[in-house]
């Protein structure tokens, strides 16, 4: 997990990222780094509840499996990326962040953070 722990803290440090929390398929957090108080836990949880609902959605549309999304809420943009066999990250973003960087990141590395579960 010591790579894993350092993946998590590089996202965690980028601009505008406010939180990051990689879970299980369960939903379960394996990992957090967070700038403010944070449930982690029900973050996780309900994270885990879109991914399933994307996946559905993804069938439904015959648009594949679920890889990455981005959800705009008012106060911060939410990232939620498939990176293992089950596992995803949910990456909490200011509302004026640039995520386009960090996406392309997630997009090139996915590979790379498969192979830390």
């Amino acid at each position: 997990m010591g790579r894993l722990t350092e993946v998590v803290a590089e996202l965690a440090g980028r601009e505008g990222v406010q939180a990051v929390v990689v879970l299980s398929a369960d939903g379960l957090a394996i990992q957090q780094v967070a700038r403010e108080s944070l449930d982690a836990d029900s973050l996780a949880a309900l994270t885990a509840s879109v991914v399933q609902y994307a996946g559905r959605l993804g069938t439904g549309a015959a648009a594949g499996a679920f890889r990455t999304g981005v959800l705009e809420y008012e106060q911060r943009l939410v990232v939620i990326a498939q990176v293992g066999s089950g596992e995803s990250l949910a990456i909490l973003a200011a509302p004026t962040a640039d995520v386009g960087p960090l996406l392309y990141d997630l997009q090139q590395q996915r590979p790379a953070l498969a192979a830390l579960f």
